[in-house]
């Protein structure tokens, strides 16, 4: 029996609920490809990604985005992420996050590509 139950409008094979960890995957997906201020009445809402995807990815670079996906992880009580990976590719960065769901224990990894030309 499902935990958590939810709806996703962008699945492809027409099945639109989710429930447990592909739920929470679903809404940490939709936190993080949000820009700071796009969100109406919460500007703070977002991944800061997109305002450094043109800036080299220098240490400095690194860590913050870092801080921020460990932040906006930390905002969602029933996961946490075990592992944080940041890389840069010729279109822009790939980042993926191994998450545990706290409910079962369970591993699971997130694999997000941020485009410089998707957004």
């Amino acid at each position: 029996m499902a935990l958590y139950k939810g709806f996703s409008s962008r699945t492809k094979n027409n099945k639109f609920r989710l429930t447990d960890f592909e739920l929470i995957k679903q809404d940490l997906y939709n936190h993080l490809f949000t820009r700071p201020g796009e969100r109406l009445m919460n500007t703070t809402f977002g991944c800061i990604v997109w305002n450094l995807l043109y800036e080299p990815l220098t240490p400095a670079v690194k860590i913050a985005i870092t801080e921020n996906l460990t932040t906006i992880i930390k905002s969602e009580p029933r996961v946490r992420a075990t592992d944080i990976a940041i890389t840069e590719y010729e279109n822009g960065l790939i980042i993926e996050l191994e998450l545990q769901y706290l409910q079962t224990n369970e591993l699971d990894k997130m694999r997000l590509q941020f485009d410089r030309k998707s957004k």
